[in-house]
């Protein structure tokens, strides 16, 4: 599965604490591996982000993604009340 990020998903990765990059590489990590490994609540969203997913970065961090025909596309990283609110 070929997995490719957004120039605003990477902008935001390179903007955001150590910790959260840490943690970002770690989940994307564990999601090239098994992308619906229960630790990552990979879920599907509604409303503004109807046909797109998130997983779980950290307790408040998400990152939100489409899946394509040739992989997955991450477009989005920040938190809950950043991306929804």
């Amino acid at each position: 599965m070929e997995i490719r990020y957004a120039k605003p998903f990477t902008k935001r990765f390179k903007k955001s604490p150590v910790k959260i990059q840490k943690a970002t590489l770690l989940r994307l990590t564990m999601f090239s591996l098994n992308p619906y490994d229960l630790r990552l609540n990979n879920h599907a969203l509604s409303g503004k982000w109807s046909g797109y997913r998130s997983i779980n970065i950290t307790g408040d961090w998400r990152a939100i993604f489409r899946e394509m025909a040739t992989g997955v596309y991450f477009i989005a990283l920040g938190t809950h009340s950043q991306l929804y609110g």
